[in-house]
């Protein structure tokens, strides 16, 4: 993909790298601010460093006099939709998807029932009725999807929360120490972790970057495996073939455009031993640290990081009405 280099004048008012909040992915989300703010004030772009967990009067007067919102930030709060709304409210351009789109695609459950529809390939899931006795909604789950199950929260990133069970005991136990969160089930699919970034132009021109493989020795992509505190073997181009790699190029264009989804997104896979492409979820503000998955896969694509996130602030001009 081509992105003009920048000019000195492109942006002349400071931009606020919102980062931080109060989510289970607040470390995640520091290092992407930090990171992505190095790279903003390399270009010698000015910027305002704004942590999403401070007093509300400080993020309100902070956002007084910036040009736009740089999003290097992920989770509740940041990532669901209600951050959108109160920069729309507040009429500050920011980076990333809108609010519907934000907001479905942190509900896993029901960004699964809207990419199906065009044609994307999904597990069977359900939601889990953590009020019911643990013993008879695991009979209930087993029937209907069978087992192993995944067990995740519905509406949390970067895989927090996610158990396997491979029995009723242990799909009990799960259900038992959910402890009142809402949780869904998927149906287990053992292949290959593979995620797919996704670029939009701001004349909606829809890119995929070269799939990421990331190979750990238990087959999941856990959010220890995505923090670099597990084993975690990466490849990029993922070792597919092109019939795989181009299913799941067209998968993820499918469910970014059907999801309204803005400027840029990462969906996630599991791509099983018969070569289909199973649709996980997406992350509608990937991480942006240099090591993290989109800015691996931009870099298998030709890109710099700093083209990169140039690439993002500047898809915070897109009119986001034209996405519902």
């Amino acid at each position: 993909m081509n992105i003009p280099p920048f000019t000195p004048d492109e942006f002349t008012g400071p931009i606020a790298v919102i980062t931080g909040g109060w989510s289970q992915e607040r470390d995640r989300s520091l290092l992407s601010g930090r990171t992505v703010n190095d790279a903003l004030t390399g270009m010698g772009i000015k910027t305002a460093v704004i942590d999403l967990d401070g007093p509300r009067d400080a993020l309100l007067s902070g956002l007084g006099h910036v040009e736009s919102a740089f999003l290097a930030i992920a989770g509740r709060g940041a990532e669901d939709g209600g951050l959108q709304g109160l920069l729309e409210t507040l009429g500050i351009p920011y980076t990333g998807s809108g609010v519907l789109a934000s907001a479905l695609g942190m509900h896993k459950l029901r960004a699964k029932e809207v990419v199906s529809e065009a044609a994307v390939l999904v597990p069977r899931s359900d939601r889990v009725n953590v009020g019911a006795s643990p013993e008879l909604e695991a009979e209930r789950l087993e029937a209907r999807l069978g087992l192993p199950l995944i067990l995740k929260p519905i509406a949390e990133g970067g895989s927090i929360g996610l158990q396997v069970a491979t029995s009723a005991e242990s799909l009990i136990s799960a259900i038992a120490g959910a402890g009142g969160n809402l949780l869904m089930a998927e149906r287990f699919r053992t292949g290959r972790s593979v995620s797919v970034g996704v670029l939009e132009d701001v004349d909606g021109t829809v890119h995929a970057l070269p799939a990421l493989e990331a190979q750990t020795p238990n087959g999941i992509y856990s959010y220890a495996a995505k923090r670099g505190n597990a084993d975690c073997d990466y490849h990029c181009p993922a070792r597919l073939s092109d019939t795989t790699a181009d299913e799941l190029r067209r998968q993820a264009l499918a469910a970014h455009r059907v999801l309204g989804c803005v400027s840029h997104s990462r969906h996630d896979f599991i791509v099983s031993d018969d070569g289909r492409a199973w649709w996980l979820e997406v992350n509608t503000l990937p991480g942006l640290s240099r090591s993290g998955n989109l800015a691996r896969m931009a870099q298998a694509d030709g890109l710099t990081y700093e083209q990169l996130i140039l690439h993002i602030l500047r898809g915070a001009r897109v009119d986001r009405r034209a996405h519902v």
